[in-house]
């Protein structure tokens, strides 16, 4: 039987020090900074705006060739990428990818391996969506549309590019969640469900891929200014417009609410970048020493004490079982 336990895999005597002070920075915000990744091929899903944008731009200006990937091409943030690459010579591509169509991500992520002559280093499954509102107001278009981009999106990437990684026996994948993938607020309608959904996928695929050496780490930012918040007022209005009031009644404040909020912003001043740093800084860790999770944001956390609670739980359940090995390898125990 394999021996499932990645720092057995990669450690020696004489890196054993070193890993070990990788997995206490996993563990803390004391990551590098401005880390190189330089001939890391990365696929970035969801690149016309806010995180993937600027992931695309700073992870291909570290040294990386990147995959920028967005859908409905032809459109000028596309163009936009094409030409920063051509001005500051960047090994920057843009491929088309919905990542609710299995034929494009399927087709897109071949094409990416074509480029990169072989698996992708990095995987980002960054793009998604939400729509506000009450739960008993979220119809079944919405809610299809949300699981279909935040939760079944995440699993054709993946699964598109996992036999190549698990070939070459190395890789990465982020899946980009929320803090609402582990706490609520009322009123997000299907948005904390569906991350909650894309936490435990990702956490599962975590232990799954260990004797593959494959690394997963959930990302959870707090509230950005990103254009989400944007896209969210839009979809959440189209919602409103076409709601039962059968379904409208029962909530008018909220409803009065959300649609005064037209389409302003939010997540205050907060620096978007945080998370594009907080995720070159783990691809440059070694592999095995990488977190599970990783919280990003300025201010409170309120994840924290669950992943904490969750990392105690699942070792002690299975620790011991024969699924003990890949736990204890993702939990760094």
């Amino acid at each position: 039987m394999p021996d499932l336990t990645r720092r057995t895999l990669l450690a020696g005597a004489a890196a054993t020090g070193a890993l070990a002070a990788s997995a206490s920075l996993a563990q803390t915000d004391q990551l590098a900074t401005a880390p190189k990744l330089t001939g890391k091929a990365i696929l970035i899903t969801g690149c016309s705006s806010g995180f993937g944008r600027l992931m695309a731009e700073d992870f291909a200006r570290k040294g990386a060739r990147v995959f920028a990937t967005m859908r409905n091409l032809p459109r000028p943030e596309a163009d936009e990428l094409r030409a920063l690459a051509a001005t500051e010579n960047l090994d920057l591509h843009v491929i088309e990818i919905d990542v609710t169509d299995d034929a494009q991500v399927a087709a897109g992520v071949a094409e990416a391996e074509r480029i990169a002559g072989g698996a992708l280093d990095v995987l980002v499954n960054n793009a998604g969506i939400s729509t506000a509102g009450p739960i008993e107001i979220q119809d079944m278009q919405a809610t299809h549309s949300l699981f279909d981009t935040n939760v079944y999106g995440p699993h054709r990437l993946a699964r598109a590019a996992l036999p190549a990684m698990r070939a070459r026996k190395s890789g990465q994948i982020f899946n980009v969640t929320s803090q609402l993938g582990r706490v609520i607020v009322p009123g997000y309608g299907q948005y904390s469900p569906t991350k909650f959904a894309l936490e435990a996928m990702s956490e599962q695929m975590a232990y799954e891929l260990v004797p593959h050496g494959i690394d997963v780490t959930i990302i959870e930012p707090g509230g950005y200014p990103t254009k989400i918040w944007e896209n969210a007022n839009r979809l959440t209005l189209v919602l409103l417009d076409r709601a039962d009031e059968t379904h409208l009644a029962g909530y008018p404040a909220t409803i009065d609410q959300l649609r005064g909020r037209g389409g302003g912003g939010g997540g205050g001043s907060t620096d978007p970048m945080d998370v594009p740093n907080a995720i070159a800084a783990i691809i440059a860790m070694p592999p095995g020493t990488r977190p599970l999770r990783k919280p990003v944001h300025p201010g409170p956390k309120p994840q924290i004490p669950i992943n904490e609670v969750s990392a105690k739980v699942q070792v002690g359940w299975l620790g011991e079982s024969p699924f003990g090995p890949m736990i204890k390898a993702v939990h760094n125990v």
